[in-house]
């Protein structure tokens, strides 16, 4: 289904019979009917069931094999995000091409024969970078996120007033396939309690959007007073370990009348780097779903497909501590990561042929995967060799260091440089105070790798240097928080740091470009740097291959790394860390590989130290589990409150 506008669109975009079938734009409606709790689709009761994905985490060439998986699983309706941040990288500066092609995304979801519930924000949690926020609004460090801040609200109707334009076409009663929209996201868990902020988001929605498409909220059932709003239909998120009668119950009396939704039914979990990898059971999310359906309620799976937080692009919560998401994004959802069906999907599907029809035919199968290696990756040389290719515009000065807002540099790492003011015989305390690491900081003195200072962790390094030693700190940007209180979230060294007595000053601040780095590397002389047999802290490795057979999806090992990042020629696969755990692979498309013929590359830079033997290898399964390595870090965090691998599901968070 496409837009009304332009007309002939849409006899281009679906096949004849379809076309034919389906009621022209001015007979089209979604609606609630509240005399019978239902929803009535062109007149006709209506109930969906639906899944969500996330475009953004799924590269273009895959949306179609996404969405027909989905499709086929007896879906009817898809539920995503948009996330502001991926499309306004910079205030005025818009991108929409490539997967960021959102009216693309929507053509395709039309050709699975998928309508979508559009969830826009402004904030959308998603365990995403800063919840979809841009970074960029902390430039004025004193904003008020997510209320009715005149910034804050500025920057938001600037961006709508870009966006929501797109999309009209695409509005089920002009056309389109978008039945409903999502005002705000689980404002109740915000705290702020607004509804200044959510009456002025409403009326923006109106004004630009008309008054047919149905709006509505989505709160766990703690968030339901804060998060509802009267005029906006009231929806409601919890999963197969939630008691649906009290909870559909509770909703009630915020909603009286129309049907029962719950906007995120809980397939699985998200993953953080130091638990163990999340896993709901086939029964308990199966059970959940059939009891769901028997009530009459629609009902949006989350997730259906996860995908991969690529690049810098996963978020963080906030549980007592700071708790960074992992790259993967699988959730243990009915769809793989890479795309492949699981029992769970089968399992699904059985209950959801119960209640309505399920297309026939069999579901295309598992993508080929393929082994390679194990490979021998080569040194090329530490972080610091490179810092004039890095930073090509030369440091900015401050007498106290800035933050990566400060100096606009929005995600990835940044290099504080000092200079030691006198000779420091003894093994002497360094440290940041007030929790002033955001996120991970790699001390090096002339060069030599100190240790790591961590956000939430007591830990100090002892360090010893000359008057006219160079203090340098790489300080990465682990991911801004995406849920909860959200409040800004600002990286790099919040404090300045203190070595014996002395707080440091005098400071030169390096925002790196390493993905520039990275991709026109080939085309680079690269200096000469004199390096130990062992290097250890900072460094960059890399490794030419051909691929001898056909190529396959694949899944990239790191056994014995540290942590850090990974490109695959050029393409940042997102980040590794192979001590901390649970995951232990990165999930490699295979359109990023080049056939036989041609030589792929792989470039890591690896933060920490590696293995004796410097050696990836490339399988043909995901590892995203390890048990061994976990919790261990967690001994001396500023806090107590410590989060169980296997405490119960929350009933919100996205």
């Amino acid at each position: 289904m496409a837009p009304k506008k332009p007309s002939c669109l849409r006899s281009l975009l679906l096949p004849l019979s379809l076309t034919l079938l389906l009621p022209q734009a001015d007979t089209r409606s979604f609606i609630v009917d509240r005399d019978h709790d239902r929803f009535l689709l062109d007149g006709a009761p209506f109930r969906y069931v639906s899944g969500s994905l996330h475009y953004f985490r799924v590269p273009r060439v895959l949306w179609a094999d996404r969405l027909l998986k989905m499709r086929w699983s007896g879906l009817n309706a898809i539920q995503f995000y948009v996330p502001w941040n991926y499309h306004e990288p910079q205030p005025g500066v818009y991108n929409f091409n490539g997967s960021r092609d959102l009216i693309a995304f929507l053509n395709e979801a039309a050709l699975a024969n998928l309508l979508v519930i559009l969830r826009p924000g402004p904030y959308i949690c998603a365990e995403w970078e800063m919840g979809g926020l841009p970074s960029w609004l902390l430039r004025k460090p004193e904003i008020r996120l997510r209320t009715s801040d005149p910034d804050f609200l500025a920057a938001v109707d600037s961006w709508f007033k870009v966006l929501l334009p797109k999309i009209y076409p695409w509005l089920y009663h002009n056309g389109g396939n978008i039945i409903s929209i999502q005002v705000e996201n689980e404002y109740g868990s915000y705290g702020a309690c607004d509804f200044s902020y959510m009456r002025h988001l409403a009326g923006l929605f109106r004004a630009l959007l008309g008054e047919k498409i149905l709006l509505f909220t989505t709160d766990g059932p703690e968030g339901l007073k804060c998060g509802s709003l009267q005029g906006l239909y009231t929806t409601v998120d919890f999963g197969p370990a939630d008691n649906m009668t009290k909870i559909f119950t509770l909703l009630r009396k915020y909603e009286p009348h129309g049907p029962l939704v719950n906007s995120e039914y809980y397939t699985g979990w998200l993953d953080y780097w130091g638990q163990n990898h999340s896993t709901r059971s086939v029964s308990a999310v199966t059970k959940g779903l059939e009891n769901m359906l028997k009530l009459g309620a629609s009902v949006n799976m989350y997730m259906f497909h996860g995908g991969t937080n690529f690049g810098y692009w996963n978020g963080a919560d906030k549980k007592g501590r700071f708790l960074s998401i992992t790259t993967s994004y699988d959730y243990d959802a009915p769809i793989s990561e890479a795309g492949d069906p699981t029992p769970k999907l089968f399992a699904l599907r059985d209950v959801i042929s119960k209640f309505q029809e399920v297309p026939l035919g069999p579901l295309p199968p598992p993508s080929p995967k393929m082994m390679v290696g194990p490979l021998t990756v080569h040194l090329v040389g530490h972080l610091l060799a490179f810092l004039d290719l890095l930073c090509p515009s030369g440091p900015i000065r401050s007498i106290l260091p800035m933050t990566f807002e400060a100096v606009k540099q929005d995600r990835g790492f940044m290099l504080y440089r000092t200079y030691m003011t006198h000779t420091i015989f003894e093994p002497t305390p360094f440290w940041v105070p007030n929790n002033g690491v955001h996120d991970r900081a790699y001390v090096m003195v002339d060069g030599v790798f100190q240790g790591v200072l961590e956000r939430n962790m007591r830990d100090k390094l002892f360090l010893m240097g000359k008057v006219g030693s160079k203090l340098d700190i790489l300080v990465e940007n682990m991911g801004r928080l995406s849920f909860g209180s959200n409040s800004s979230d600002f990286k790099g060294l919040l404090e300045p740091p203190i070595l014996g007595q002395t707080i440091l000053t005098q400071w030169m601040m390096f925002p790196l470009k390493i993905d520039n780095l990275v991709k026109w590397w080939f085309l680079l002389q690269l200096p000469k740097w004199p390096y130990p047999q062992a290097p250890s802290g900072p460094t960059f490795y890399s490794k030419t291959f051909p691929i001898l057979g056909s190529v396959g999806d694949t899944f990239l090992h790191l056994p014995g790394w540290t942590k850090g990042q990974v490109w695959i020629n050029g393409f940042n696969l997102g980040r590794y860390w192979t001590k901390r755990g649970p995951q232990q692979t990165l999930y490699v498309p295979r359109f990023l590989l080049f056939p036989r013929g041609a030589l792929n590359k792989i470039t890591l830079l690896e933060l920490e130290n590696v293995p004796l033997q410097p050696q990836v290898q490339f399988l043909d399964k995901p590892i995203l589990n390890s048990t061994s390595t976990l919790h261990r870090t967690h001994i001396n965090s500023l806090s107590a409150d410590t989060l169980s691998a296997s405490e119960p599901m929350e009933l919100s968070g996205h």
